[in-house]
C-alpha cells in the first residue's frame, strides 16, 4: 500500500446561484451600478474635453426643461413602452419574439393603407378606429406565422421572427418605391404624408398614444398576473411538460400568446405613423423592437416597472441628442454613453442572481491505494 498525493485543480472563480436576496440589497446593487455607469461615462466625457457634470445636467434639462423637449421625449416613450409591453407575454412564455420590429412595420403598413386611400370615405373617429384594428390584426398575423410553425414543427422562433423583420422592411421599400410612391417625390421616393383626419388627436401637446400605452401596461399586468390565460402562458414558460401533464393545449397557448404579442406591436406601428411620423418609411420601427428587449429584461417582464424604465431611457435618448448639439459631442460617443449605462444596469442583475466564489487556496486529496 502506498499513499499518492493528487492535486485537485479548482478554477480560480466559480459562479453559484444566489439564494433569496432582500429587496433593499437588490436596490443597493442597482443604484451602485448606475453610479458606476455615470462614473465611467464621466471619464469618457473628460477625455472628450468636457465637464461631465455640465453634460449630465444638460441631458436632463434637454429632455424635460421645455415643452418641446418633453414632447420629443414622449415621442420616444410611447413606442418604446408599447413595444416592451408587446414582447412581455411572449417572453414570459419563453417564446423569444425578436420580431417586434417587423410586427410594428406590419401594423404600420396596414394603418397606412387606410390613411392613404380611405380617409375621404370614413369619418375621422371611424378612420382612426379602423386603422387601429387593421394594425392590430396585421401585427398579430405577422407574429402568428412563426408561432404556427413553432407549435406544429417546433421550429426556432428566434431566427424565424428575426428574419421576418427584414421581410417587413423589404415590403415597405417596395411600397415606397412602387405602388405607394408619392407623385410629388422628385429625387428620393417617399410615401405621402397623412391627411389631418388620419392623425391622432393631441392631449397636453402629445398624441393620445401615451394614454393608450399606459392603459395597455395596466391591462397587461392584470392579464399576466390574474387571468387564466396569463397563468397558462406562465406555466408553459416554466415547463412545457408540466403544462401538457395539466391538460393544457400548448400549441394553442403559443399561437394565442404570439398573436397577442404581435397585435400590440402592430398597434405601436399605428401609434408611430398616426401619432408622430404621419407617414410610412423604412425606419418607422426605429429600433424600438430591439431596445424593448432591454426594457423588458430590466423590468423582469413587469409591465408596471416598464413604465419607469422606459421613461428613464427616453430621457437618456433625448438627452443624448441634446448634448450632441450643445457640446458638439459625436453621435457615436452619445451612443457609447447610453450603452454603458444599459450595460451596467443589465450587468448588475447578474450579481443579484449569482455570486462569485474565489479559490482560497490549493486543496489536496490523499488517495489510499
Amino acid at each position: 500500500m502506498s499513499n499518492t498525493r493528487h492535486d485537485v485543480h479548482e478554477p480560480l472563480v466559480r459562479i453559484a446561484k444566489r439564494g433569496e436576496m432582500a429587496a433593499w440589497k437588490m436596490w443597493i446593487i442597482r443604484i451602485a451600478a448606475i453610479f458606476l455607469a455615470l462614473l465611467t461615462g464621466a471619464v469618457i466625457i473628460l477625455l472628450l474635453g468636457h465637464n461631465p457634470v455640465a453634460v449630465y445636467i444638460d441631458m436632463v434639462t434637454g429632455s424635460l426643461a421645455t415643452k418641446t423637449s418633453r414632447v420629443a421625449s414622449m415621442k420616444i416613450f410611447i413606442p418604446l413602452l408599447g413595444a416592451a409591453i408587446a414582447i412581455a407575454p411572449a417572453f414570459r412564455m419563453r417564446f423569444w419574439n425578436i420580431g417586434a420590429e417587423g410586427q410594428i412595420l406590419a401594423g404600420a403598413i396596414a394603418a397606412t393603407y387606410f390613411a392613404l386611400f380611405q380617409y375621404r370615405n370614413l369619418a375621422r373617429p371611424v378612420l382612426l378606429i379602423v386603422m387601429f384594428l387593421a394594425a392590430a390584426v396585421a401585427g398579430g398575423v405577422w407574429a402568428l406565422i412563426p408561432a404556427a410553425f413553432k407549435a406544429r414543427f417546433d421550429t426556432n422562433e428566434t431566427l424565424f421572427t428575426l428574419m421576418l423583420n427584414y421581410v417587413a422592411v423589404g415590403i415597405v421599400k417596395y411600397l415606397r418605391m412602387g405602388p405607394w410612391r408619392s407623385p410629388t417625390s422628385a429625387g428620393f421616393p417617399k410615401i405621402d404624408m397623412f391627411d389631418q383626419s388620419a392623425r391622432l388627436p393631441l392631449l397636453f401637446g402629445v398624441n393620445i398614444g401615451w394614454v393608450l400605452v399606459l392603459v395597455l401596461a395596466v391591462l397587461m399586468y392584470v392579464y399576466i398576473r390574474y387571468t387564466k390565460q396569463g397563468y397558462e402562458l406562465t406555466v408553459v414558460g416554466e415547463s412545457v411538460n408540466t403544462a401538457k401533464y395539466a391538460g393544457m393545449s400548448v400549441g394553442r397557448i403559443i399561437v394565442r400568446t404570439a398573436f397577442l404579442s404581435g397585435a400590440i406591436a402592430g398597434i405601436v406601428g399605428f401609434l408611430i405613423v398616426s401619432g408622430s411620423a404621419y407617414t410610412l418609411s423604412d425606419t418607422t420601427s426605429g429600433g424600438y423592437g430591439f431596445t424593448a428587449i432591454t426594457v423588458a429584461w430590466l423590468a423582469k417582464l413587469n409591465p408596471i416597472v416598464m413604465i419607469i424604465i422606459t421613461a428613464f431611457l427616453a430621457i437618456l435618448t433625448k438627452g443624448a441628442n441634446t448634448i450632441q448639439t450643445n457640446f458638439k459631442i459625436p453621435a457615436s460617443a452619445s451612443s457609447v454613453l447610453i450603452g454603458l449605462i444599459l450595460f451596467f444596469m443589465l450587468g448588475c442583475e447578474f450579481f443579484i442572481n449569482f455570486r462569485l466564489i474565489f479559490r482560497k487556496g490549493k486543496k489536496h486529496e490523499v488517495a489510499r491505494l
